[in-house]
């Protein structure tokens, strides 16, 4: 059989590596996109298992950047199985500070988190209609913020209703050759949690009924299912939130 691709953007966080080490034990070839953190992508291409993966630095908002790596794709690979639209950006404040919220934070939120994500499903349409699948797959990582509306600011939340809107949107218009499904996590445990109150973050998870943060394995096993186990699912929304929405 021939090996399948997946490109992961944003691949260096925590959520993108549990995606990328997910799938390149699936026996995948793994593309990883990164911005500025370039030590960091290095470590996780060095941890994945198997051959055949790379990294490749691209913005999501740099159009130059995502043709050269539409293009890199097309000549490494000639088709792309997954995409999954993880890259994403946010910065904590209160919902109620409203001249806390510049409007530069709130240019580079939307920009990054629903343009680029759009971006990339533009660039990669055609290597993805090549797809060794019958059916390609686009996984865009969401939030429970987008339903919620209780996020690290308005903005932020915004952004994650525009990519649920932008899955459903995108799944009637490229189907059937191509699925688009958003895998919505509630808080994940990681680097980015220490930037809040550890006060704010125990009133979240006892609010949440399973009692924990998810993790980025909880979001890869989530993302890696709609590949097999839920492979007829297309312009919906996964939650991977411990059932914080309740």
């Amino acid at each position: 059989m021939e090996k399948k691709t997946v490109l992961v953007t944003g691949g260096a966080g925590e959520i993108g590596s549990a995606i990328s080490r997910k799938f390149a034990e699936s026996g995948y070839s793994v593309v990883i996109t990164y911005n500025s953190n370039l030590k960091k992508a290095e470590s996780v291409l060095a941890s994945l298992p198997g051959e055949g993966h790379c990294l490749f630095h691209a913005p999501n908002t740099d159009a130059e950047k995502v043709n050269a790596l539409s293009a890199f794709v097309e000549k490494q690979y000639g088709s792309l199985d997954v995409l999954v639209n993880n890259a994403g950006i946010t910065i904590p404040v209160n919902h109620d500070d409203l001249n806390g919220l510049s409007d530069e934070w709130i240019d580079k939120i939307m920009q990054t988190n629903f343009r680029g994500g759009f971006a990339m499903v533009r660039a990669m349409k055609d290597l993805l209609l090549r797809s060794k699948e019958t059916t390609a797959l686009v996984v865009n990582i969401s939030s429970i913020a987008g339903v919620f509306a209780v996020g690290s600011n308005v903005a932020y939340c915004a952004s994650k209703a525009a990519v649920d809107s932008m899955t459903k949107s995108l799944a009637r218009a490229l189907a059937p050759k191509i699925r688009v499904v958003s895998v919505s996590p509630g808080f994940v445990e990681g680097e980015y949690t220490k930037n809040f109150p550890p006060e704010f973050l125990i009133s979240q998870m006892e609010n949440t009924p399973l009692k924990r943060f998810a993790t980025g394995h909880d979001v890869a096993k989530a993302v890696h299912s709609l590949t097999d186990a839920l492979s007829f699912s297309t312009g919906t929304i996964i939650t991977v939130d411990g059932g914080r929405l309740l």
